[in-house]
């Protein structure tokens, strides 16, 4: 079964970015590197490996990864510090009353 990995970047300007990739050190390389010039990482280098996860199904990865970028800073730190715990109340919204 090929392996498939949801990962975590850490930007220069404090800033998340996460992805998908079969390959994880090969993708990472390529972002620490800047190969594509028009990617979100290429001009917030360096870089900072945060979180990843592996997965047998690309499609379950694909849709985590959708998942996670939706997902506020604080739920996204959350999961990168393993606090697994405090993820279902970030995911719920907060209403003015």
């Amino acid at each position: 079964m090929k392996q498939s990995y949801v990962y975590i970047l850490k930007c220069s300007d404090d800033s998340y970015y996460t992805g998908v990739t079969s390959n994880l050190q090969k993708r990472i390389n390529e972002h620490k590197t800047g190969l594509h010039k028009d990617s979100y990482t290429y001009s917030r280098r360096p870089l900072k490996v945060m979180f990843y996860a592996e997965f047998t199904d690309i499609n379950l990865a694909i849709k985590t990864e959708k998942q996670i970028k939706n997902w506020s800073r604080p739920k996204k730190e959350a999961l990168i510090n393993g606090e697994f715990e405090k993820l279902p109340n970030l995911a719920k919204k907060k209403f003015n009353s």
